[in-house]
């Protein structure tokens, strides 16, 4: 009996998660392209533009150009869309202390779940035979090589700096969530963690392929580049996938850098409680995804591939490394290792 509860548990909370991640997802979206337009002094579509997008490309059918290798072809946006859900099953969402999977799973393995949607459209591009689709894949590969290095460095250092203050299971999300790194450290770790946030604001768009860092696609290089020969319901696939992979990025930032809830310092308590973290969760998320997707697309052109490689690989992996540097001087002034 308790397996099938357990069962019955991990079915029902992975079918919740995934509508709230591809929903959560498309009104991410749907601001971000709201807000991108008001900055740029236009009016814009609609936050439910997305929503209208996605049930346009599922009602339509998916074009296989004739020398794709149409399994993967077909099979790369599925996995795309799991991969990006499976993301999600590791986060935990406002005062819901533990994710979905948050026993069996760390940040470590997170950072690994993170890759297969680009993975997955890497695969895609290169089975669908376009030459414009080959040179996206070849930049996707390109570029995340390039920003794993500091993404990895932000989320080991937070990991560390948990250990060294004694918390139990430091790699673990529960543990993150429970324990801001903000109040375990001193003047110099502050220094490094803000450093380490910037680091992983500018990673987002990267993961994302978000302007600047949109080189797999690139319409007015490529024409779309990576996606070009996908359409109808595999193209909604890899929409929907790109939305829930933006929840699921965003909300790794929360809990990393801002993991904070606001019902103990509001006095509340029961489902009000559980229902104003969630809302700060979200105003949390929508914080985050403006200043590390929005603002940036909007005030900044596309970079070259070398000049994405330079600037992961060189400008953030140095910062990272800095920030790094500093939260480990912190640690060893505080315990008097330094004199």
């Amino acid at each position: 009996m308790s397996l099938a509860i357990d069962l019955g548990v991990v079915v029902g909370g992975t079918i919740a998660i995934s509508i709230f991640g591809i929903v959560f997802g498309f009104f991410l979206l749907g601001v971000d392209r709201r807000i991108h337009a008001h900055m740029q002094a236009r009016v814009g579509p609609m936050i439910r533009q997305p929503f209208r997008d996605l049930a346009k490309l599922l009602a339509k059918t998916s074009v296989v150009p004739d020398n794709a290798v149409a399994s993967i072809f077909n099979l790369a946006p599925v996995i795309a869309l799991a991969g990006a859900i499976v993301v999600l099953l590791y986060l935990p969402f406002g005062s819901f202390a533990l994710p979905l999977f948050g026993g069996w799973g760390d940040l470590i393995l997170i950072l690994y779940l993170l890759t297969i949607p680009s993975l997955a459209m890497v695969a895609g591009g290169f089975a669908s035979s376009s030459p414009y689709a080959t040179i996206g894949a070849q930049r996707e590969m390109v570029t995340m090589i390039a920003y794993e290095f500091p993404l990895a460095i932000a989320i080991v250092a937070v990991a560390w700096r948990l250990s060294v203050a004694g918390v139990a299971n430091p790699f673990t999300v529960g543990a993150v969530a429970a324990n801001p790194v903000w109040g375990v450290v001193g003047p110099l770790g502050l220094i490094g963690f803000l450093i380490l946030f910037v680091v992983l604001a500018w990673v987002t768009p990267a993961e994302l392929s978000r302007v600047p860092c949109d080189t797999p696609e690139a319409e007015t290089e490529l024409c779309g580049g990576i996606l070009v020969e996908y359409s109808g319901r595999n193209l909604g696939l890899f929409s929907a996938a790109m939305g829930v992979k933006t929840v699921a990025m965003v909300s790794l930032a929360v809990v990393l850098f801002l993991p904070w809830n606001i019902a103990g310092v509001l006095g509340l308590s029961g489902t009000v409680a559980y229902a104003a973290d969630f809302i700060f969760y979200v105003l949390k998320v929508l914080l985050v995804m403006i200043v590390s997707v929005t603002l940036l697309r909007t005030g900044m052109a596309r970079f070259r591939i070398n000049h994405v490689v330079t600037m992961y690989w060189g400008i953030l992996g140095i910062a990272g490394l800095v920030g790094l540097a500093l939260i480990m001087a912190d640690v060893f002034l505080g315990m008097g290792v330094i004199a």
